[in-house]
C-alpha cells in the first residue's frame, strides 16, 4: 500500500483511510460512442508517465477493453460487475488495487444503463460500480451539436442519484473557443467542475469490428496510438484536478476469486481465442493451478499433460480456414477428449463443433467433437447477461450449479444435436435457446463464464 505521504493521499481524497482501497475514479458517459475509451486510455498512460502506479478496471462484462487498459497502464485490468458478481468476488477483484496509488475504471454504455432485474448485487450499471467502490464519476460529454444544453445533460446525470459521488465533466469534440466558452457558462450555472476540454479531432477513434473494438493484439500501432491519446489529454485535461478528485472506498471485506476447474489447464491464447475474463485466470493462478497457453493459429497442440483444455471465445470466424487446416491443434484436441475434459466458450464452442460457415458462405470443418454447426452467413445478434443452471457437469461445476455469464456474438446455430448442457435464461429470467451442449468429455457454452453462484 502506498504510504500516506503520497500526494494522492493528501487532503480530502483520503476517504476510506488506511486499509481501504486507493483513491479512484470511474470514467463514464451519458451513452456509448462519446469517446470515453480514448479518454480512459489517455488518462491511464498520462498518469503512468507521471510515475504513478495506476490500477485499471472495467465496469461490466466487456472482455476487449481490459487488454487495451493493460497496454496503457502496464497493470492487468479487471472487470467489476454488480449483476454477475457477489460481494465476495467484487472484493476479491478489488484487492488487485493494493499497491496502486490510484484506480481508474471505465464504464460501460451510459452511466446508469443496466438490466431490469437485480442480479448478485445490482443491475450491472456503472453507477453501481462507482457507488460500491466509492469512486467519483468523471462524465465524458460529447459536446457536438450543443452548447449550454450540455450542462443540462450533465446536471441531470449528477442529480439522478444524489448519493453517487460526482467529480466533474470532460467535454469532448468541442468545435471552437467560442463553443467552449458557451459550454463553460452552462457548467458554471450548473455548479459542475470542468476537468478538461478536448477539441474535435477525427484521428483519435480506435478501429472497430462487429463486436466493438478490434483486439489490442490486432491494433497496427497500439503503442503510438496510446501515446498520442496521453499527449492529447495532457494538453487539454487538468490532470492535477483529476488526481485531486479521486477518492478511496471503505475497507473491503474478505474477498474470494473463482477456484480453478483443474490443476493443469491448457488455455488457447491467440487472435482467434482471447476472450477470457482476467479475474478467472487470477483466481486459477492464486489457487495454484498451472495455465499452459498454446496457439491454435500457430497449429500448436495443447500440452498432452494438461488435465483440461479450455478454448475461450474470440474471432474464429475470421480465421476459420487456418483453424480447419491446423492438424496438430485439432489432433491434440481429439486425443485429449478421448479421456479428459475439453470446454469451449462462444468462439471456442464453435471450434469444437462439426463445422463453421463464414460470412461468405464457405463451410469450414472444425474439431467435430460436438455436432454443433454455426453460420456467420446468417447473422443474428445475441447480446446480454446469462444465468445457466447446469443439467450436465462441466469443468469446475456439477449438475444443478447456477452460473452467471455474458453472451455477445452474431452466429446462428444451424444444428445442435447433442445433449443440452444447461437451462439458460437472460437477466430477466426469460428462456434462451442457446443452452450449450455436452458430448462425452466435451462441453461448450455460448456465454462467457463470469461467476458461479454460492450454493449456500
Amino acid at each position: 500500500m502506498t504510504e500516506r505521504t503520497s500526494p494522492l493521499w493528501i487532503g480530502e481524497n483520503t476517504a476510506g483511510g488506511p486499509g481501504g482501497w486507493p483513491p479512484g475514479l470511474l470514467v463514464s458517459a451519458p451513452a456509448s460512442g462519446t469517446g470515453k475509451t480514448t479518454v480512459m486510455l489517455g488518462l491511464l498512460r498520462a498518469l503512468a508517465e507521471d510515475g504513478l502506479a495506476v490500477q485499471p478496471f472495467k465496469s461490466g462484462p466487456d472482455y476487449i477493453d481490459p487488454a487495451f487498459h493493460f497496454a496503457a497502464a502496464g497493470r492487468e485490468s479487471f472487470n467489476l460487475d454488480t449483476w454477475a458478481m457477489d460481494d465476495a468476488l467484487l472484493s476479491g477483484i478489488a484487492e488487485h488495487a493494493r499497491g496502486a496509488e490510484i484506480s481508474i475504471a471505465e464504464g460501460s454504455m451510459g452511466l446508469y444503463d443496466g438490466v431490469a432485474t437485480r442480479g448478485q448485487t445490482g443491475m450491472g450499471s456503472s453507477a453501481e460500480t462507482a457507488q460500491r467502490m466509492g469512486w467519483p464519476v468523471v462524465l465524458v460529454i460529447d459536446a457536438g451539436g450543443q452548447a449550454q444544453s450540455a450542462a443540462a445533460t450533465a446536471m441531470g446525470f449528477a442529480a439522478y442519484a444524489p448519493d453517487l459521488p460526482f467529480a466533474g465533466v470532460i467535454l469532448n469534440r468541442v468545435a471552437s473557443p467560442r463553443h467552449e466558452r458557451l459550454i463553460r457558462l452552462g457548467m458554471e450555472r450548473a455548479g459542475l467542475p470542468v476537468l478538461g476540454v478536448l477539441p474535435r479531432r477525427g484521428d483519435l477513434a480506435l478501429p472497430e469490428r462487429h463486436l466493438g473494438l478490434i483486439q489490442a493484439v490486432e491494433h497496427p500501432d497500439l503503442e503510438a496510438a496510446i501515446a498520442g491519446y496521453a499527449a492529447f489529454l495532457r494538453e487539454h485535461v487538468d490532470l492535477a484536478a483529476i488526481r485531486a478528485a479521486a477518492r478511496g472506498g471503505p475497507a473491503p471485506q474478505a474477498g474470494q476469486l473463482p477456484p480453478p476447474p483443474a490443476q493443469r489447464i491448457a488455455l488457447a491464447r491467440d487472435a482467434a481465442f482471447s476472450f477470457t475474463y482476467p479475474h478467472l485466470l487470477a483466481g486459477w493462478r492464486a489457487a495454484g493451478a498451472e495455465i499452459l497457453p498454446f496457439s491454435p493459429l500457430a497449429d500448436d497442440a495443447p500440452d498432452p499433460s494438461a488435465d483440461l483444455i479450455w478454448l475461450p471465445g474470440g474471432y474464429p470466424e475470421l480465421h476459420a480456414g487456418r483453424l480447419a487446416a491446423a492438424s496438430s491443434f485439432l489432433g491434440g484436441l481429439r486425443r485429449h477428449a478421448e479421456t479428459k475434459p475439453v470446454h469451449g466458450e462462444c468462439g471456442g464452442y464453435m471450434a469444437l463443433g462439426q463445422s463453421l460457415i463464414d460470412k461468405d458462405g464457405v463451410r469450414h470443418e472444425m474439431a467435430g467433437l460436438l455436432g454443433l454447426v454455426t453460420s456467420y452467413e446468417k447473422r443474428k445478434f445475441h447480446l446480454g447477461y446469462r444465468r445457466a443452471t447446469l443439467l450436465e457437469a462441466m469443468p469446475g461445476a456439477s449438475p444443478g450449479a447456477a452460473l452467471r455469464g455474458h453472451e455477445f456474438h452474431y452466429s446462428t446455430i444451424l444444428d445442435e444435436p447433442d445433449a443440452p448442457l444447461a437451462k439458460v435464461t437472460d437477466a430477466d429470467g426469460n428462456p434462451v435457446p442457446e443452452t450449450g451442449s455436452r458430448k462425452g468429455h466435451v462441453t461448450g457454452t455460448f456465454f462467457h463464464l463470469i461467476s458461479a453462484e454460492d450454493a449456500a
